[in-house]
């Protein structure tokens, strides 16, 4: 096949409510969605869910519509390719800029979907009709604004929570968790607030039979997380320091972490996810799916890939309207009142494109042909 024309919609959504982490507030999240339509008459839509700042990774919603528009883009038009393996070859020259390949990468994987007439969790190799999921929560006001929401998530039926830390915003969230909730599965997110010389603060973390620390030091160490984690009992789960295949393989050896959370988006899309899946399969690492507040449209694949075996933890998949006043798509996904979302099985995204809803929130478009 070859890609004959490529769309990029730059949109915005009003968010419900602000996002906090120890990086920033987030008020507004745009995101770029990609259409890639193909000369046998097959379309695609994928999403490069980058921040609008570049504090979680270099990248932004931005630097992903010109990174696609200038350099991607060029590179894979009027290209044959029979698998997603061949498109990302052409793509090789490009260093880093996970966030751009992976909204033109989910597309084709769509695509193939499609024409093979299986669902992406078949060709994947998924095997579960249903993945566990938690919720994520942000960085509150106040302990009450926190015990509050922790208990709304709880009545819905989330199977975890994680709760964002940062100094001062740590040890006693967790211990009022714990006081009002018990022995709920609990984890925390620092997002790279933390350094060495805070050593007292995890150990005391210890305390708290918490599921995993994601994160704890820099977005770009393995070593010092490996020094870590050799001094508290809590495994440590990787996330911004996991961007391939290869600093998977490098956390594993120099013992770094137990778990690893692998967001499509930041290691490049499903094929690269697949691939640190399969690794660290083989060594025993658990792994679970991480969300970047995606719309519809990306959490479909996130969705997907959470089917593969090794997904051995609650994936960051709740409903987009939780964050969102609206999608982009059409009867999205929502969580049982076990704590579980269903993995479609039909080709395709899983879920109706809603394309008068891009063209509602749209802020920029870039056809390339």
């Amino acid at each position: 096949m070859k890609i004959k024309k490529i769309t990029l919609y730059k949109v915005a959504i009003p968010m419900v409510t602000s996002f906090t982490t120890s990086f920033g507030t987030i008020y507004e999240k745009p995101t770029v969605v990609v259409k890639v339509e193909t000369n046998d008459g097959f379309v695609g839509f994928g999403e490069s869910a980058a921040l609008p700042f570049p504090f979680y990774k270099p990248e932004t919603t931005d630097i992903c519509m010109l990174v696609l528009k200038k350099y991607i883009a060029p590179l894979v038009l009027n290209k044959e390719f029979k698998t997603v393996e061949e498109l990302m070859i052409f793509l090789k020259p490009i260093k880093n800029h996970n966030f751009a390949k992976t909204g033109l990468e989910n597309a084709v994987w769509m695509i193939i979907s499609l024409k093979e007439k299986k669902s992406l969790k078949k060709i994947l190799g998924g095997i579960k009709n249903k993945i566990p999921v938690g919720e994520s929560i942000g960085i509150k006001k106040t302990l009450e604004e926190t015990l509050d929401e922790v208990s709304l998530r709880l009545s819905q039926g989330f199977q975890r929570i994680k709760i964002k830390i940062q100094p001062n915003w740590d040890v006693r969230v967790v211990e009022a968790i714990r006081n009002k909730y018990g022995d709920i599965p609990l984890m925390v997110d620092a997002n790279s607030a933390y350094t060495l010389e805070d050593i007292n603060i995890f150990k005391t973390l210890d305390k708290f039979n918490l599921m995993m620390i994601e994160q704890p030091l820099a977005d770009d160490d393995i070593i010092d997380h490996s020094v870590l984690q050799k001094k508290i009992k809590t495994p440590i789960c990787l996330d911004e320091s996991i961007l391939s295949v290869e600093d998977a393989r490098k956390a594993i050896y120099l013992k770094a972490c137990q778990i690893i959370n692998i967001k499509p988006g930041r290691v490049g899309g499903l094929l690269e996810s697949k691939k640190i899946h399969d690794l660290c399969q083989k060594n025993n690492i658990g792994v679970w799916c991480g969300g970047m507040l995606e719309t519809g449209i990306g959490r479909a694949f996130n969705i997907a890939i959470s089917s593969l075996p090794n997904y051995m933890y609650p994936a960051d998949m709740s409903p987009v309207n939780f964050f969102y006043k609206d999608d982009l798509v059409k009867e999205s996904f929502f969580v049982d009142n076990k704590g579980f979302v269903e993995v479609p099985n039909k080709p395709g995204l899983g879920f109706e494109i809603d394309e008068r809803k891009i063209r509602k929130y749209l802020i920029e478009k870039l056809e390339i042909s």
